[in-house]
């Protein structure tokens, strides 16, 4: 019996004691707050040394950041968005020509997000960027011209244009193709629909245009007395306004008969090639068929400017003619090609075929 009432008072305790401590209030820890310290930034300028502060003009900067108990850091250039990383390295490149200032700020972010930041000012350095290529032939592939850039003229005189010429224009593989990074476009003796020579008249029209900038045409040319090869132009709204209205500019045109000539000229509604108050620019170039030379114009709103191998050779400007004819302020498309004969000039009976080749063609703004 007494044995049965100490066991019932010790459950009774233990029960008081376990309610007893239910009902105590757990205690709460305030969480721990990480700062990041030490923060430091470094910042380098490409090129920069005791001639150059600012840099070498690419304007290319790179920043390096470290912290004590930081996971991450973030950059900004002035008011550009804040970019994050986890490595605390950061490029960026300035692009404002000349020398500008530029202030950059680094944040370190501690695992608890906490930050702390600090900014540098700085001096850059920027190059004048030149001429941006904007539309380019390397002729890098293999068999027929790249159809998204090049398209043809079909045909002969009789479809409108030409001068008295004596070729057909195909498209086909006998008369142009690309192969060892060349295009070659070939002028052939040959019976074909009608006509006793064949040839490529290649164009970007519908493809390509534009309105102002520089063209490089890397190029040899073919031999024979009647040949005619050209490397042009012609205005995109030639089927609304018509030629010369359209305005022409040959870039280089080269006569067989005459081999160490090479001709640039321009057609306008005031003068169509060489005038009484225009100029035609003529070359002499004797190794013409045999080593590569860069023919190039630099068309801007006032001024036509004309160069074999990077030598300026003639301008043609809308003072020497009637302004309101100036027909060089619309875009204008790209023409290759190799004509046979003129209304003005035969072609050699023993010729059998020529070959003009294209190391590439390039347009700059």
């Amino acid at each position: 019996m007494i044995k049965n009432m100490l066991y019932i008072i010790h459950i009774c305790f233990f029960i008081i004691l376990s309610c007893s401590s239910s009902g105590d209030e757990p205690k709460n820890e305030e969480p721990q707050v990480i700062i990041p310290t030490n923060l430091v930034m470094q910042i380098t300028i490409t090129g920069a040394d005791s001639s150059n502060i600012n840099g070498d003009g690419s304007g290319f900067i790179t920043c390096n950041a470290t912290a004590t108990n930081a996971v991450s850091y973030g950059f900004r250039v002035g008011s550009d968005a804040e970019v994050k990383n986890t490595t605390g390295t950061f490029n960026y490149i300035c692009t404002k020509e000349g020398l500008s200032d530029y202030i950059i700020t680094v944040f370190a972010y501690s695992s608890t997000g906490n930050t702390i930041s600090d900014f540098k000012k700085i001096t850059v350095f920027v190059a004048e960027k030149g001429p941006q290529l904007i539309w380019s032939d390397e002729f890098d592939g293999t068999g027929s011209p790249d159809a998204t850039k090049w398209g043809y003229d079909i045909g002969n005189g009789t479809n409108g244009w030409g001068n008295g010429e004596k070729q057909h224009y195909t498209n086909r593989i006998d008369n142009v193709k690309v192969e060892n990074g060349v295009l070659k476009i070939i002028a052939k003796k040959e019976s074909y629909q009608g006509f006793q020579y064949t040839s490529t008249r290649l164009l970007t029209k519908g493809k390509f245009d534009f309105t102002y900038g520089r063209v490089d045409v890397r190029a040899k040319l073919p031999t024979g007395t009647g040949t005619w090869p050209a490397i042009w132009m012609l205005g995109a709204n030639i089927d609304a306004v018509g030629w010369p209205a359209c305005g022409e500019i040959d870039i280089m045109e080269h006569w067989g008969h005459n081999p160490t000539k090479i001709s640039s000229a321009t057609h306008t509604p005031s003068c169509s090639g060489g005038c009484a108050n225009t100029q035609v620019g003529e070359t002499t170039i004797t190794d013409y068929a045999t080593a590569y030379h860069v023919y190039s114009v630099e068309w801007s709103s006032n001024e036509l400017k004309f160069f074999i191998d990077n030598v300026y050779k003639y301008s043609y400007k809308p003072s020497v003619i009637n302004s309101s004819t100036w027909p060089y302020n619309a875009a204008q498309f790209l023409i290759l090609n190799v004509a046979m004969g003129g209304s003005w000039f035969t072609i050699d009976p023993n010729f059998t075929e020529s070959v003009m080749e294209v190391d590439y063609v390039r347009v700059y703004q």
